[in-house]
């Protein structure tokens, strides 16, 4: 039955056309990160609903919640790479060694959360809440310390819950690894209201309710995960009796893992700077931010999506050296990414007073909502150009060239970015300024993304028929 279905994958991944195999492999994907934005969108929109201040603390959280996600996400970017390519090359027990590899990097990872969130909670939620509004500080860092402390100290479930949908997103198994997200997404959903309000008999536990909704759906995820890898996903079925440290594929997964987390925790960096230009024009700035991130998360989490379909479909080729295929999986994604995100700019350009207004607390002043229209019709200008450079990005990691996609991202959120936003704030002095630093990130770093895969295409792919 195994060399059946790795036969049936190899068919799939090696000859079904582009047209085909990108949407049966990326659609399940990308509909299970959707439903996996909701994760901070709904704890966002509830927590706002419970006390605007709350939802401050919970937007400041996100820079540390950001660097979780770009430590457990990134290495399994590298993982989902190494095991593509070894299922590509016919070498399935590399691939195996690779998956529980991964593990082990993964689970070191989350060591690093556990400690964070013992030890270092309360001052480091401190220092991203230093120079809000005195009359308000108290109750938000109450509320940070609660909601923070919880989510980086029980976040097993969110390490371990990646692995698994990575593995089965490699073998081309992504409807099983969007059952997985879709498992946890809705568990969580369901206890958020109950535990923020204190439905059912349940205490009112607000900001810390949306912690514990969280991570009781990402467990719920992580095992339902494990259950359909072991009984479903047989290429990468799991025996202890294999496990066995190897350094080369964890060298492999780390060569593409470690640019990975650290081009996605540049967003976290992002994330802590960018507040702090916005802060002193008040909390609501902050919470303009925080919101069109989540707004934004249904939009990209999509190509997202997409783009780990793409890892698993280029990788495979790739190893293949099926050039001709490796080019028009680029060219689908690449339409597939335009279409998604020209859908969301279309929606952040007409109707940003809807989107917005899910966020605000009843019998509020609409504060957020005037503040945030500007802001979201500015920013969704440079969604189509980040289509190019996330879908660039992709190949650069499917080839193995993590660095390639390190360096964009650097520019993208980070030296291009914070300098803008910065200068925009001295030269201008308000704040609607500050949201074309988007803009001009996003179109620098997509001359960039360009630039470097011309050299990507000159120097591998077009090598792979000879």
């Amino acid at each position: 039955m195994s060399n059946m279905q790795a036969q049936e994958r190899s068919k799939m991944l090696g000859s079904m056309p582009m047209t085909q195999l990108v949407p049966k492999i990326s659609v399940p994907i990308m509909i299970s990160m959707l439903v996996q934005a909701l994760y901070n969108v709904v704890d966002s929109i509830f927590v706002a609903r419970f006390d605007a201040r709350a939802l401050t603390a919970v937007s400041l959280a996100m820079p540390v919640q950001m660097l979780m996600i770009a430590v457990c996400v990134g290495l399994a970017t590298g993982i989902n790479s190494l095991i593509s390519r070894r299922l590509g090359e016919k070498r399935n027990d590399e691939a195996r060694a690779a998956a529980w590899n991964g593990i082990f990097l993964e689970l070191c990872g989350f060591l690093l959360f556990l400690i964070f969130g013992i030890f270092f909670t309360r001052p480091a939620f401190d220092a991203l809440s230093n120079g809000l509004e005195a009359e308000v500080q108290e109750i938000i860092r109450e509320y940070g310390y609660q909601y923070l402390g919880i989510v980086t100290t029980f976040s097993i479930g969110s390490f371990m819950a990646v692995v698994f949908e990575r593995m089965m997103q490699s073998t081309g198994n992504t409807v099983l690894s969007m059952i997985t997200q879709l498992s946890g997404a809705i568990t969580n959903h369901i206890l958020d209201p109950i535990m923020i309000f204190g439905l059912l008999g349940f205490p009112k536990l607000g900001a810390a309710g949306a912690a514990i909704a969280t991570v009781i759906g990402q467990r719920v995820s992580m095992l339902v995960g494990f259950g359909i890898n072991q009984k479903k996903n047989v290429e990468l079925k799991l025996e202890m009796k294999e496990f066995a440290l190897n350094t080369r594929s964890i060298r492999d997964i780390l060569s593409v893992g470690l640019p990975s987390v650290v081009m996605q925790a540049i967003s976290s960096v992002m994330n802590i700077l960018l507040n702090m230009i916005l802060i002193p024009y008040g909390s609501v700035a902050v919470n303009v931010l925080g919101v069109y991130f989540k707004l934004q998360s249904f939009v990209f989490m999509p190509v997202f999506g997409l783009s780990n379909g793409m890892v698993a479909i280029v990788g495979y080729n790739y190893g293949a050296r099926l050039r001709a295929r490796v080019y028009s999986a680029i060219r689908v994604a690449l339409i597939y990414a335009l279409v998604i995100l020209g859908v969301g700019m279309l929606a952040f350009l007409v109707i940003p007073g809807a989107l917005l207004s899910l966020f605000e607390q009843e019998g509020g002043d609409a504060a957020l909502t005037a503040m945030g229209i500007p802001a979201l019709r500015t920013i969704s200008l440079c969604f189509l150009m980040a289509a190019v450079g996330i879908t660039l990005s992709t190949v650069f990691q499917a080839v193995g060239k993590g660095s390639y996609s390190l360096i964009v991202s650097l520019c993208r959120q980070l030296l291009v970015l914070i300098p803008s936003a910065w200068l925009l704030s001295l030269i201008f002095g308000e704040v609607g300024a500050i949201w074309w630093s988007f803009v001009i990130a996003e179109g620098i770093s997509m001359v960039i993304s360009i630039a470097l895969y011309r050299r990507v295409d000159r120097l591998l792919l077009k090598r792979l028929d000879t």
